[in-house]
């Protein structure tokens, strides 16, 4: 073999190294997403179901919620700020851009939890709701899934008065001019209210299941970069 030759194959021999490499590190990369992933899947089957817990045994009093808690159903009694009603615009259900309904709830306590009430389609000329069903009066008892707060918004995205873009907590508590008394990190899934409404919002959907690609895509990773070998051979 000459001396050009054996360079020209040395240079093949880098390239798949560098290819196999690179392949390496985005296999390692779905190998820790399919993990994520599989950790969310057994927090929501722990938690989706179990029975309600008191707010203040999951969240105390001067505590933010504990991710391990996610999705746990907590029990309320107090009522309604529903004239501190905020709309979360642009959720997608029923195939359309609906609107997510948040009415803060004072608790007998005197704590403030944001409670997700469910979702209403936009109206047929507008994207705002032609009519929103009301809560229950008077005093209420509330069981909701305990959800964290959403990251606010990166790209300058705003809303109308009386709206949010995202379910930021800090967003929503100066929207809806609340104090210092709302827990602000975490809001709730509306589960069930005593006594209930007359008119119910869309549910929110159950978590999805599906455990997704990342394993699959992190085999291929590897074949591919054998197969960088196999190509040079």
């Amino acid at each position: 073999m000459s001396g050009r030759t054996a360079l020209r194959w040395s240079g093949y021999v880098a390239i798949a190294i560098l290819f196999a490499v690179a392949c390496a590190y985005l296999s390692n990369w779905q190998f820790t997403r399919n993990e994520d992933r599989s950790a969310q899947l057994a927090l929501v089957e722990r938690n989706y179901d179990a029975d309600p817990a008191p707010l203040a045994d999951l969240i105390p009093a001067g505590a933010d919620l504990d991710a391990a808690d996610e999705w746990h159903p907590v029990t309320m009694r107090g009522e309604y700020l529903v004239d501190r009603q905020v709309l979360v615009r642009n959720r997608p259900h029923g195939g359309t851009s609906a609107v997510e309904v948040l009415v803060p709830f004072r608790t007998l306590e005197g704590r403030v939890f944001v409670v997700d009430r469910g979702w209403v389609p936009p109206g047929s000329d507008s994207p705002e709701p032609e009519s929103i069903a009301a809560p229950p009066a008077g005093e209420v008892t509330v069981v909701a899934r305990l959800k964290p707060s959403e990251a606010a918004p990166t790209s300058g995205r705003s809303a109308p008065a009386g709206q949010v873009p995202t379910i930021n907590l800090d967003l929503v508590a100066t929207e809806a001019g609340l104090g210092d008394e709302v827990v602000a990190s975490a809001y709730g899934l509306l589960v069930s209210e005593d006594p209930a409404p007359a008119e119910t919002l869309g549910t929110m959907p159950t978590p999805s299941e599906d455990p997704g690609p990342h394993l699959s895509y992190a085999i291929q990773w590897i074949l591919f970069a054998i197969m960088g070998f196999v190509f040079i051979w």
